[in-house]
């Protein structure tokens, strides 16, 4: 719903078309963004909008980026490992796993 909201603010009823929902439950759903800040709804004659509140992502991107570059720091060691992996024969990588059983 965030991202069809993204492109343009739209009524419940356009919202709902590519969900295979009830309206009621597209108005709860609603309801949940509207309480966390994401959504609005206004009023313009007989059409009711639903509006995103882009702002209200910002603190959570904050929060994610903190991960994003954890995790990216992590798939590059893990990306390096099997690059070496890779590189090693196939003998390499016997020996490689023998020698770690027998310094156990």
């Amino acid at each position: 719903m965030l991202a069809r909201l993204a492109t343009r603010d739209m009524n419940v009823s356009e919202l709902a078309e590519p969900f295979d929902m009830s309206l009621p439950a597209i108005s709860k759903h609603l309801k949940v963004l509207e309480k966390a800040g994401l959504v609005s709804r206004g009023r313009e004659a007989q059409w009711r909008p639903c509006h995103l509140e882009a702002e209200a992502l910002k603190p959570m991107d904050a929060w994610l980026a903190h991960y994003r570059t954890l995790w990216e720091a992590r798939f590059d060691r893990l990306d390096a490992y099997l690059n070496e992996l890779q590189a090693q024969t196939p003998t390499q990588t016997r020996e490689k796993k023998r020698g770690r059983r027998t310094s156990r």
